[in-house]
């Protein structure tokens, strides 16, 4: 296997690890621990500033200068985000929190249909469709349905779908990839969270509870976790195909069901694994439906480039068309010449008759 092929891979597996780690121990962590959800996500915010600032230190990528006016309403979302899909994590089954998550693709499709004008093939209309229904019938059966779970995980994708359909938009207007983007919404989310927590948590028993070692070890745990899973996935969507990236996802998605029903016993219903399956059929159909929608276009650009000249060409057709009006002007500067001796020739015959009449008239 090429060196390449083998860091891809390396990357494929420590994200696909260091994402269902970071699930499952912020699950850990809200359960078992009882650190402040909000307050969590802040300390993630901040340990992801201080990873992209040693990152762009080390020329992994550069910092692009923005105003910052035109990152808050990103930051603003990012925030939200964040925080109510972790708030739905801590208040629904590990399982239902993961299916909840799809509903996001169905609900940035609609978004851009609705408010963006943005126009999509039937094929992918179609695939909502199992989506849909797999995630009702999750909810709808979930044995430990929470009302308060279901409200933050509906408000977790409305908010999640927002922010990706505003991440697109300036990753476009700006000309800022991912990181460039996330390295002005950390500080900017943390600030905001700064703001909230004292409203929302209660700060005072957070900062004079007595936590054990082995707890503020998995606090510090899963800020490194998530911080390692933002920067993994920007190397992965940058370095490998969309199918790649897609198959992964689902892999993560069993994967860290199957870790919430082991580690936290989260009871199944019968029609709860219909529901997850029909998930899956759903979201593995609409990835193939928009790979095939991709290489079309690939396959249609190529062959528009096949009927155009390269810059190659070009360079070969402008030197050709070059040496050509070079020689045409030559060859009109030698008739031209040409032309003149003749007529020069004609004159002094003329002139040479004319004597000659003059002479025969005397």
């Amino acid at each position: 296997m090429p060196e390449k092929g083998i860091v891809t891979s390396v990357y494929l597996v420590l994200n696909t690890i260091s994402s269902i780690v970071l699930v499952l121990l912020n699950k850990w962590v809200y359960v078992y621990v009882g650190f402040p959800n909000i307050t969590l996500t802040f300390l993630h915010f901040v340990t992801t500033f201080l990873g992209l600032y040693f990152c762009q230190k080390c020329n992994v990528f550069q910092v692009k200068i923005v105003p910052i006016r035109d990152m808050v309403p990103l930051a603003f979302t990012f925030c939200g985000f964040v925080v109510f899909t972790n708030l739905s994590l801590e208040t629904n089954t590990v399982g239902t929190y993961q299916v909840a998550k799809v509903m996001t693709t169905p609900c940035v499709i609609l978004l851009q249909m609705l408010f963006y004008g943005k126009k999509f093939a039937i094929g992918v209309k179609l695939t909502l469709i199992p989506i849909t229904v797999g995630v009702i019938l999750n909810f709808y059966y979930d044995i430990q349905f929470s009302i308060l779970g279901t409200l933050y995980a509906t408000l977790g994708v409305l908010v999640t779908s927002l922010y990706q359909v505003w991440v697109s938009q300036k990753q476009h207007d700006l000309q800022m990839n991912s990181m460039q983007l996330l390295y002005y919404q950390a500080p900017l989310s943390a600030a905001i969270l700064l703001f909230l927590i004292p409203f929302l948590e209660p700060v005072q028993s957070t900062i004079h509870h007595v936590w054990s070692i082995h707890s503020i070890s998995l606090v510090v745990a899963s800020c490194a976790t998530a911080f390692f899973v933002n920067l993994s996935i920007y190397w992965i969507i940058g370095n490998t195909s969309p199918l790649t990236y897609n198959m992964v996802g689902h892999m993560k998605f069993c994967l860290t069901v199957l870790g919430g029903v082991l580690l936290f016993h989260d009871p199944f219903h019968v029609n709860q694994v219909v529901g997850i399956v029909c998930t899956i059929v759903g979201v593995t159909m609409y990835a193939h439906v928009k790979e095939v929608a991709l290489q079309v276009s690939h396959s249609s650009l190529m062959s528009s480039d096949r009927m155009k000249p390269t810059s190659g060409d070009w360079a070969v057709t402008i030197d050709f068309l070059q040496d050509l009006f070079v020689q045409w002007q030559q060859c009109k500067m030698k008739d031209h010449h040409k032309d003149s001796e003749e007529d020069e020739e004609s004159l002094i015959e003329s002139i040479d008759i004319h004597d000659d009449r003059k002479l025969e008239e005397k």
